[in-house]
């Protein structure tokens, strides 16, 4: 795969991954519906914060992995398609009809920053999917670390814009976002795409 193949292509995964409605999604709608665009926009800055901080952690792990163990490599990459499955067939399978959003009951003295930054630090759900995902998108013999970074900047862009919307237009976006039907085939569409990229990962050499 090119370099331009590879962007292009993890653009296009990120971008449907990013409008998928989850946590993030609804910590923001419920931040700039009760507590403003201010709040929700610091929400945002944490959650960006929180993925950085992963692909440090995933870039130079990783890097490290690679170079000391073809064996944990190995399983590294098993483990990360089988997750990948698991994540598409329940999604494809069982997709969600609602997604809750943070308790109203929240007082407004609370730091949203550190909200949406640990929100994603201590879940790890973030770090496996950027180890099993990123990966796939790297071209053979292109620096490990740059490039992890440069995806991680890509997916904070495709997010921070799509916040930015939430943010800019709550309400309208917000009942749309939770119709049954639309929830549905997002999750649908999004475990097809876990399911391709879990095959993709398996049959993949280093």
């Amino acid at each position: 795969m090119s370099v331009m193949d590879s962007l292009l292509a993890f653009t296009f995964a990120a971008t449907l991954l990013t409008l998928t409605p989850g946590l993030d999604t609804a910590l923001i709608l419920r931040t700039a519906t009760v507590e403003g665009r201010k709040e929700a926009f610091k929400a945002q800055m944490g959650i960006n914060t929180g993925c950085l901080i992963w692909g440090a952690m995933v870039a130079f792990g990783l890097g490290a992995l690679i170079a000391v163990s073809e064996l944990a490599y190995s399983i590294l990459k098993y483990c990360g398609a089988a997750y990948l499955c698991w994540l598409g067939l329940n999604m494809l399978l069982r997709p969600r009809k609602s997604f809750s959003a943070v308790g109203a009951s929240e007082t407004k003295s609370q730091n949203w920053f550190l909200k949406g930054m640990f929100g994603n630090v201590l879940n790890p759900k973030v770090g496996i999917f950027y180890v099993s995902f990123l990966p796939q998108f790297i071209p053979q013999g292109q620096p490990l670390i740059v490039w992890t970074f440069g995806l991680v900047f890509i997916h904070l862009l495709l997010g921070t814009c799509w916040s930015t919307l939430l943010i800019s237009a709550t309400r309208p976006l917000s009942s749309f976002l939770r119709k049954e039907k639309v929830i549905c085939w997002m999750d649908r569409c999004t475990g097809m795409v876990f399911l391709l990229f879990a095959t993709r990962l398996a049959l993949s050499k280093r």
